[in-house]
């Protein structure tokens, strides 16, 4: 079976695909009509080689696929045609643009970024870490405290993607989730880029984020096990700092999970492909072109279908990503 970098998202109604020198965003319009966006792309990692080295280079895949992440879900928003007030810089982020002389796109992408980063430290960090303080109390042993609150942590998780599975935007994106696997999982099965080839593979992929996001948990209980209780404020601290590291480290059993097919493997991917089950649902055929769409787009092959965008707005992204660094 071929093994491939090739990696994705699902964006508001279609795939984004990702390889390594170049990405591609596909959506389907309210009239049926799938657009195609493409640009290239490069990392930090290739300007500076020690960023190549393992654990650093999963730190800053980690910054770039969420920044990658934050502006895939805006263009897709502005490729299906969908006008909001959400989706336009606001009074302050304008400023902050005039007075960088960032484009506001970027802008709004940064302090995107910083509201998604604040609402997951409050919800999976200082939430369960404040939640433990309080039901361990009498309980003085560091490792039962940790453990107690990897668990409380998993369970904020389990019920926050239980929660938002029900939504019914949020099923349509799951759904995309899944026709983005199929056409995955149909290239490194070597067989031809087609709706019904794709069809006939499952939705779970050992190299989704959902389960990178479970192993970056699991790590985390054992990396701040080591971590003392005694000042809430110091733990907390340093579980940010060391946030990171955890990230590098999940990314590498990540790597190392996607390029084999060991029987340890598959244990300990298991219940990130279990996980999937909440995260991605089984496409309809008109969901698994438009995967198909972009995914061809990112590999550099033409589609005679759909409208491949070289506006503007496509140019304009090919510039720098501001924040990024």
């Amino acid at each position: 079976m071929k093994k491939c970098t090739i990696g994705g998202q699902a964006v508001l109604e279609g795939v984004m695909m990702k390889a390594p020198n170049r990405m591609a965003i596909a959506v389907r319009q309210k009239d049926g009509k799938i657009v195609v966006n493409t640009k290239d792309i490069t990392s930090v990692k290739d300007k500076y080689s020690i960023l190549k080295w393992p654990i650093l280079r999963g730190i800053v895949n980690f910054v770039e696929t969420m920044i990658m992440g934050i502006q895939s879900l805006m263009d897709s928003a502005e490729l299906y045609g969908e006008e909001s007030e959400e989706n336009k810089p606001s009074k302050f982020e304008s400023w902050v643009s005039k007075k960088t002389g960032k484009r506001s796109e970027d802008v709004m992408v940064f302090f995107a970024l910083l509201v998604a980063l604040g609402f997951a430290v409050l919800l999976f960090i200082i939430g369960p870490a404040l939640l433990t303080g309080l039901i361990g109390r009498t309980i003085d042993n560091n490792l039962v405290k940790s453990l107690i609150e990897g668990v409380i942590r998993l369970s904020v998780f389990l019920i926050y993607i239980l929660a938002i599975s029900r939504m019914k935007d949020i099923k349509r994106v799951f759904e995309y989730h899944g026709a983005e696997h199929k056409t995955i999982h149909c290239y490194e099965h070597e067989k031809e880029l087609t709706v019904e080839n794709a069809r006939e593979f499952t939705t779970l992929h050992p190299r989704c984020g959902t389960a990178f996001l479970l192993i970056v948990m699991v790590i985390g209980i054992v990396v701040f096990s080591f971590l003392k209780w005694d000042n809430m404020i110091l733990r907390l601290v340093m579980k940010l700092l060391l946030l990171p590291i955890v990230a590098g480290i999940s990314y590498e059993i990540l790597k190392w999970a996607g390029a084999s097919d060991s029987k340890l493997v598959k244990i300990i991917m298991y219940p990130g492909l279990m996980l999937q089950r909440l995260t991605t649902k089984e496409p309809d055929d008109e969901q698994l072109e438009v995967a198909i769409y972009s995914f061809l787009a990112a590999t550099g092959v033409s589609t005679d279908q759909g409208e491949v965008l070289e506006s503007e707005h496509n140019e304009g992204h090919k510039q720098s990503q501001g924040f990024a660094g």
